[in-house]
């Protein structure tokens, strides 16, 4: 299955990621797993400087689907750039989108990630609606 990231989308990060030897498998390229910790890494790492990193006594994002569709391989050594975009604010949720590139390979997408992120009241458990201050930034 292949699902395209939407035109309508804002552009809301980067991050930049060092391949790590670890993170290969035995074919040599990165192994999958490791594209998914990547792009939480860079979901978190956006969270955090917005100031909403998930504490489990407050509100903040959860993510309630992800996935992953694999163009060309990654391999050690290199960098990769993780460009992530937002899109679709309902009212508890958005889209994050993210593409992946070789910083030594400028404009060529080697993979293109996404989750669907719901705000949270963590006590309570439960969906809230997105603060508007998250709203206005998405949008």
């Amino acid at each position: 299955m292949r699902i395209e990231i939407p035109d309508k989308k804002k552009w809301v990060y980067d991050k930049v990621i060092p391949i790590r030897w670890g993170d290969m498998d035995a074919m040599g390229h990165l192994n999958n797993g490791s594209y998914f910790r990547y792009l939480e890494t860079a979901r978190i790492d956006w969270f955090t400087q917005l100031g909403c990193s998930p504490l489990p006594t407050g509100e903040g994002p959860v993510i309630i689907n992800a996935f992953c569709n694999f163009y060309k391989q990654l391999e050690y050594p290199g960098e990769v750039l993780i460009k992530m975009y937002a899109s679709d604010p309902g009212r508890s949720s958005f889209d994050s989108w993210a593409t992946m590139e070789r910083m030594d390979m400028p404009g060529v997408i080697h993979a293109a990630g996404g989750a669907t992120v719901v705000w949270v009241d963590f006590p309570v458990q439960k969906s809230m609606a997105l603060p508007d201050w998250l709203r206005a930034l998405i949008e």
